[in-house]
């Protein structure tokens, strides 16, 4: 008899992905078997619950150092390949030409990556009441990794999301399709299904408002953990993509919590010295991992002139992307590396840059110009100075604010994961530059192609998961 193949979301639960457990076993399979065999005892005081959250941040790392941060700019309108053979790195999300049986590249892997990590949280989540229930004394220390492990569910459910589902807007009650939300291990026999985005918009709420009863640091003290201000963050992200503009406000002031941005050469030090926190609110740590942003932003993936003809010739930010007349994005290439691993890579998941501009666009949106215009403000003047910040204020009307704040996003958050979720919550067409060679020049919103097909793979295993139209056709 023929044996059904399994669900990868099923092969993957269980597995923390420690690298003892790795190194003792031959294969993934192997590695699946023994992992499940030895999660609860694994998992059965601090120590395990600490050592797995290390693992997931191992496995948060691997999807936000590969194609999960480059997708959202190569699909945009502001990024120019110039590997564009058949095979090279991320062409088909370039070309908008990804295929469902693409297992081993950015369709599968994202989908994997990502279940990868959440599969791992949910074992800490499972098991950290008993585990405090059996170390009263280590209450708090419990507590502390459960609220980082909430926290890193709600953000793999959110970034899941955002590749396989159209933006929440896309419907007017949030009712089309997302993706499937794990909150226990499944079984060989469980296929789940996806369920609405609303549906998981809710989950990830859920999760955030549990851990904020958990974490108690405003302002996290290491970037590279979870934090309140992590929580508060993500809420800020999440009811901007929802478009509750005064909660987006809310907790985006929450979690800039009157700390001011980086400035001058600190600003530059924040991509340039991995060992400066600055602004930093959550940065993944590359340590003794390989990194494999700063190649791929060196040769294969530069700023598109569309980009670069964004910003003013004494903009600071240019720095990052065209020094000594060579137009490279250089906020992967470190030159001050604690450990010295030349290929390493710090990518940030929450910084207070993207907290200021949160703030801004809702204001902006809830009316509140002269708030929106304070944010915005800080942005453009450490960029070109405070009077030509001025200048450019006070010459923007109240009516185009909002397209001033749009702008300066795009400048300051290049290549750092957000271009193409920007275009489609905005709903804006994707129009590229002329000289683009890409396939792909226009695509009007909304568009079937914004997402990343179902894996094949999955929809072969699971009868019950869901297709994306067009795509995975």
């Amino acid at each position: 008899m023929k044996q059904k193949r399994k669900s990868f979301l099923y092969i993957v639960a269980g597995l923390i992905l420690s690298s003892s457990l790795l190194q003792s076993c031959d294969s993934f399979l192997e590695v699946e078997e023994r992992g499940r065999a030895t999660i609860p005892s694994f998992l059965s005081d601090p120590n395990g619950l600490k050592a797995g959250l290390t693992g997931a941040y191992k496995t948060l790392y691997d999807y936000y150092n590969s194609e999960f941060t480059k997708y959202p700019d190569v699909a945009g309108n502001m990024a120019f390949l110039t590997v564009t053979s058949s095979g090279a790195n991320m062409i088909d999300q370039y070309n908008y030409t990804s295929a469902a049986d693409q297992e081993t590249s950015a369709v599968g892997h994202i989908w994997r990556k990502i279940f990868v990590t959440l599969s791992n949280v949910n074992n800490i989540i499972q098991y950290e009441p008993v585990v405090e229930a059996g170390y009263p004394t280590e209450t708090d220390q419990c507590r502390n990794l459960l609220g980082q492990a909430l926290f890193l569910r709600a953000l793999c459910h959110f970034d899941l999301c955002r590749v396989y589902a159209q933006p929440y807007n896309y419907t007017a009650d949030a009712s089309h399709l997302g993706i499937p939300v794990l909150t226990i291990t499944p079984g060989p026999d469980d296929n789940v299904s996806r369920q609405s985005v609303k549906q998981v918009y809710e989950r990830i709420l859920e999760d955030l408002g549990e851990a904020s009863k958990l974490l108690t640091d405003q302002v996290a003290t290491d970037a590279h953990y979870a934090s309140l201000q992590s929580v508060n963050a993500l809420y800020a992200r999440v009811y901007l993509y929802m478009e509750d503009w005064q909660k987006a406000l809310q907790y985006a002031k929450l979690a800039i919590h009157d700390q001011q941005l980086s400035q001058g050469e600190d600003y530059l030090k924040l991509f340039d010295d991995l060992a400066y926190q600055g602004e930093a609110v959550l940065r993944l740590s590359g340590q003794d991992l390989m990194g494999g942003l700063r190649s791929f932003y060196e040769s294969s993936c530069v700023p598109a002139d569309t980009l670069l003809s964004l910003y003013g010739k004494e903009d600071i930010r240019l720095m990052l992307l065209n020094r000594d007349d060579t137009v490279k994005c250089l906020k992967y290439r470190a030159t001050k590396i604690p450990d010295n691993q030349p290929t390493r890579n710090d990518p940030f998941v929450f910084r207070l840059s993207e907290l200021y501009l949160t703030a801004a666009e809702a204001a902006c949106n809830l009316g509140q110009y002269d708030v929106a215009r304070t944010y915005v403000g800080a942005i453009i003047s450490r960029a070109v100075g405070e009077q030509r910040s001025n200048d450019i204020l006070s010459e923007c009307t109240d009516a185009n604010l909002i397209n001033l704040i749009r702008k300066e996003r795009i400048k300051e958050l290049c290549f750092e994961g957000h271009q193409l979720y920007d275009i489609t919550r905005w709903k804006q067409d994707l129009v590229r530059e002329n000289k683009t060679n890409s396939v792909v020049k226009q695509m009007k919103y909304p568009s079937d192609y914004f997402v990343l097909p179902i894996p094949q793979a999955e929809l072969n295993a699971n009868t019950n998961m869901q297709p994306n139209p067009t795509v995975n056709q």
